[in-house]
Parts: structure tokens; C-alpha cells; sequence
């Protein structure tokens, strides 16, 4: 006991329980001095310092002369544990305290530091994918959130045409053919979309390369181009199937995909598989060493396809027509479009990187990004139940038929080869302008002219473009005007109506009719036509 006394009164420390030499000249030694000692003299330093780890003083003169004040009876005095206990526990428990408080700090800063690498992943991924994926280029003035009307050059640009080819691609013997012609059209003023489905062996004459059946036209304008660019090729390949396409159809195309067997597998299981409602088992001996040696490609009713397995339902042809492959192309667009506006896929990034990466690297559009950030928006609040899927072959729709031209099994319309006014007709009033058909203004026709029928001729050719033409007639007194004469009687609210007649007829309509006409049209009519001689022209 006296060694011990004589230690502390020469400066010797001792150890804490914890390892840590202690200031103080005894572990545990109450904050306040003991009985007899001064309270402001050397005994100072017994006052309690911060929370926190001190290094010890060695040597110091204040500690021994501190020590020796001390008498005997003084360091004799009992540890008064039950005055220190309530500092000791304070202090494991607010060290514990700020453990945890560092743990969950530097947690927060590594997860952190994860979102934000895995943002900038993925933004500078989508950032490389969209470049290369949504080039612009294609146009559609009704896919505008403000809509000028001054941009509406002609009937039909009311909706958003987009035409979708599909080929083969790489390591396919015709990568160019295209398997997949269709038409997905959009109407956002009204809220629907349809699906048209075109025969790839109908046969076309194609500008600048005679008669073809129309799947070569993509191949003959891409294989033709003079440009060393890729990009150059396919959008020369695109412009030669528009052109051919406009003579059977008669509707503006406003955007453009060209999509490669990879490029559609790849999607496919890039959104975990698609569940398609199947009408009929489909068997397909031909292909069955690409389904496992399985001549039945499908059964019917609901089947969930991983990318190989759609791709053989689409593709299959031998043992089906042409246009019931159509329909299953149709079928599992709109599975497609349910998968991918679906929350799961959106909301999961791995996910949309494998589906934009499969777009981007095999897939040419003319979309910008904003286009398709439009085209989201609309399209996320059509059901898929309101999706029409059309074809030119089911009754009472049904304007081609299949035949033998030089040898070859081809499509071709019911009524003459090349014939397709039956087509566009039930194409232009299927897909209809979707301000015509919102407005849905009465017209009428007057024929001021002697000429025999002209006015039967234009009547029909508006009601073509989806007109609602409620009248047809001759005019009271047939003078001959030597221009057309359109009567704006809607007082200026039908004013898309009133914007494409205006251009069809190259003229600015008025508000009354002349009276010399004599024509009293009937009640509701919203727009008159009296037509002229320029008319016949």
C-alpha cells in the first residue's frame, strides 16, 4: 500500500481499464477534491475534461507538485465509486452512441456513392444509346403538345404514321428483305391506335427498279446507295419503301424502324419474356430444329415466349398464310407494348439498360428523344384493348388476293394488278384524319359546272380522305365558274376542316354563298363546295 502511495506521489500513473494511462493520479478519483484539500490550488487538474480520448502528460512539474500537497491521510481516502459510476456509464453509452451514428454516416455516404456511380452509368449509357438510337429526322405535326396548324400540310397529318419494317439482319441469307411491313398508327387527338399489316409479297412497282414483290423495296434503295455511310444506306433503303408504299396506300408516313431478328430477341428477353394469348396451335415442321427438334412452335392460349420462341412465332410462314403471320406479328406487338409500359420494366434499370441496348445496337429509327418521350405519354394511356389490328384481306375488307406474275406466287389487289384506289380509300377513312373526325363537319358538294358527274368525282375523292360528305348534287344554276367556290358556314369553329379544304382546293374559303348559285344547302351543313372548271383540270 505505501509503494503504491509512494508511485503516485512521484508522478507514476496508473492504467485504465481499457489500457489508456489516465491523467488522473488514481483511476476512479472522484471529480470533486477530498476532505481538506484546497479547491482552486494545484488540485485543478483533477477538473473533468471533455469527452474524448487525452494524451498523458509525462513528467510534468504540476503533477508531482500536485501530489505532494497530498497528505497521507489524503490518499488514504476511500474511491468513492457510487459518484463516478453515472460519468462512466454516460460515456460508454454516448460512445456508443456515435459508433453508430459513424456507421450509419458512412453507410449513407457508400450507398450514395453507389446510386450516384450507378446513375452516371446508366445516364451515360442512355446517353450513348439514345444518340445512336433516336437520330431525328422523322416529322409528325400532331405529335406537338401545341399543335400549329399552319404545319398540317394535308389530310392525314392529324395522326402519327410510323412504319415499322423487320429483317433479318446479319448472318441471314437476304439480310435486307423485309419480313415485317406495318404501319402503326397513332391518333392523339382522339386517343386510338391501329395496326396495319401489308403482305410482303405483294407485288409493287418500285421507283427506279420495275416490278418487285414490296419486300425488296428496303434492300434494292439500301444496296443502291452511293454513301460509305451505314446510317446514309438504310435511310436511302427507308425513303425507296415510302415512295412505293404512298401509291398503295395514300397516307403520309411520318416516322421510320427498321428492327434485325437480333435487335428483336434481344428485346424480348430484355423485358423477362412476353405472354401472348395464342388463337391456334402452330406447328411448323420446317422450323423445328430451331425449337429443340419440336415441330409445335405454340400452343394455344396463353403462352409466355422467352426471345427465341417469339421470333419462331412471327417468323413462321410455310405452314400458315402470310396473313395470319401478319396477325401474330400483331399479337406480339401489342404483348410487347404491355410489357415495356409496364411499371416492372421501367421502374427496373437493369432492365431498360439490356432493352436500350438491344435497340440501339441493332435497330435505325428517325425518332428524337422528345419525340419519343411524346409518344410515351399518349400511348402509356391507351389500353391495348383499344388497339385495332387491320389487314386488306379479311371480309368485308378483303382488296387482295394471291396470284402468279412471271412465275412468281405474289399478292396483288382483287380488282387489277396496280389498282389501289379500293386500298386507300378503306385506309384514309380507317385511318382517319383525327381532326376530321373530330369535328366531323357536314359537307357538301355542288357542281356548277355543265361537265357531266364532276361533282360526284370530287365528292368521292373527299370522301376517301375521310370527309363527312352529306351531300351531292348540281347546283340550281350551273354557270360555269372558272374556280371553286368553298363557304365557310361554321362560323370559324371547324377550323381544321376548314384549314384542309382550303389546301386541297387552293383557295380561301368565305363565309357566305353567292347568291347566283341559287344553292340552299340543308340544315347542319358546316361546309360548302361549289365546284369550278379548275376542278377538271
Amino acid at each position: 500500500m505505501f509503494d503504491k502511495k509512494r508511485r503516485r506521489a512521484h508522478g507514476h500513473h496508473e492504467r485504465s481499464i481499457d489500457g489508456i494511462i489516465s491523467d488522473s493520479p488514481r483511476l476512479g478519483m472522484p471529480v470533486t477534491p477530498p476532505r481538506g484539500a484546497s479547491q482552486s490550488g494545484k488540485l485543478g487538474l483533477l477538473t473533468p475534461r471533455g469527452e474524448g480520448f487525452h494524451p498523458m502528460r509525462t513528467g510534468g512539474a504540476e503533477v508531482g507538485a500536485a501530489a505532494e500537497t497530498l497528505s497521507a491521510d489524503a490518499l488514504d481516502e476511500p474511491i468513492l465509486l457510487d459518484n463516478i459510476e453515472p460519468d462512466k456509464s454516460r460515456k460508454k453509452t454516448t460512445g456508443r452512441r456515435r459508433s453508430w451514428r459513424r456507421l450509419f454516416k458512412r453507410a449513407g455516404l457508400v450507398l450514395a456513392a453507389l446510386v450516384l456511380l450507378g446513375g452516371a452509368y446508366f445516364g451515360i449509357k442512355f446517353y450513348i444509346t439514345q444518340k445512336n438510337l433516336f437520330r431525328g429526322g422523322g416529322n409528325a405535326p400532331a405529335l406537338a403538345e401545341e399543335i400549329d396548324i399552319n404545319k398540317l400540310r394535308s389530310e392525314g397529318d392529324g395522326r402519327v404514321n410510323i412504319l415499322l419494317l423487320g429483317i433479318g439482319g446479319e448472318g441471314h441469307v437476304a439480310p435486307d428483305l423485309t419480313d415485317t411491313i406495318m404501319i402503326i398508327s397513332l391518333d392523339p387527338i382522339n386517343k386510338k391506335v391501329a395496326l396495319l399489316s401489308i403482305p410482303r409479297d405483294l407485288w409493287v412497282k418500285i421507283p427506279g427498279n420495275g416490278s418487285q414483290k414490296i419486300n425488296a423495296a428496303y434492300a434494292y434503295g439500301k444496296n443502291n446507295s452511293k454513301s460509305k455511310d451505314e446510317s446514309t444506306k438504310k435511310k436511302e433503303g427507308i425513303n425507296l419503301v415510302d415512295e412505293t408504299l404512298q401509291a398503295v396506300l395514300g397516307i403520309p408516313i411520318h416516322y421510320h424502324a427498321v428492327v434485325d431478328f437480333k435487335a428483336f430477341k434481344q428485346a424480348v428477353d430484355a423485358l423477362g419474356g412476353i405472354t401472348v394469348n395464342v388463337p391456334e396451335t402452330l406447328y411448323d415442321p420446317t422450323i423445328a430444329w430451331e425449337n429443340n427438334y419440336n415441330s409445335t412452335i405454340a400452343k394455344a392460349g396463353p403462352q409466355t415466349f422467352n426471345g427465341a420462341k417469339a421470333l419462331l412465332y412471327v417468323k413462321s410462314r410455310l405452314t400458315s398464310s402470310d396473313f395470319a403471320r401478319a396477325e401474330r406479328q400483331r399479337l406480339v406487338l401489342v404483348a410487347m407494348k404491355d410489357k415495356i409500359f409496364s411499371v416492372g420494366t421501367y421502374a427496373n434499370p437493369v432492365r431498360m439498360s439490356q432493352l436500350l441496348s438491344s435497340f440501339g445496337d441493332n435497330v435505325y429509327t428517325d425518332f428524337s428523344l422528345n419525340d419519343v418521350m411524346r409518344l410515351y405519354s399518349i400511348t402509356s394511356k391507351i389500353p391495348s384493348s383499344d388497339i385495332t389490328s387491320l389487314d386488306l384481306v379479311t371480309p368485308p375488307h378483303d382488296f387482295l388476293t394471291t396470284g402468279n406474275v412471271g412465275g412468281f406466287s405474289v399478292v396483288r389487289p382483287k380488282t387489277a394488278l396496280f389498282d389501289y384506289a379500293a386500298i386507300q380509300s378503306y385506309v384514309r377513312n380507317t385511318l382517319r384524319d383525327g381532326f376530321l373526325a373530330k369535328e366531323n363537319s357536314a359537307v357538301a358538294v355542288y357542281n356548277a359546272t355543265t361537265v357531266a358527274g364532276l361533282g360526284k368525282t370530287k365528292g368521292d375523292l373527299l370522301k376517301s380522305y375521310g370527309y363527312n360528305v352529306t351531300v351531292v348534287d348540281n347546283a340550281p344554276n350551273q354557270t360555269n365558274p372558272l374556280n371553286t367556290v368553298l363557304v365557310d358556314l361554321s362560323n370559324g369553329v371547324d377550323k381544321y376542316t376548314r384549314h384542309y379544304l382550303e389546301l386541297r382546293f387552293k383557295v380561301t374559303a368565305r363565309t357566305a354563298i353567292p347568291a347566283e348559285f341559287g344553292i340552299n344547302p340543308p340544315v347542319g351543313t358546316k361546309f360548302v363546295i361549289i365546284v369550278g372548271k379548275d376542278a377538271g383540270q
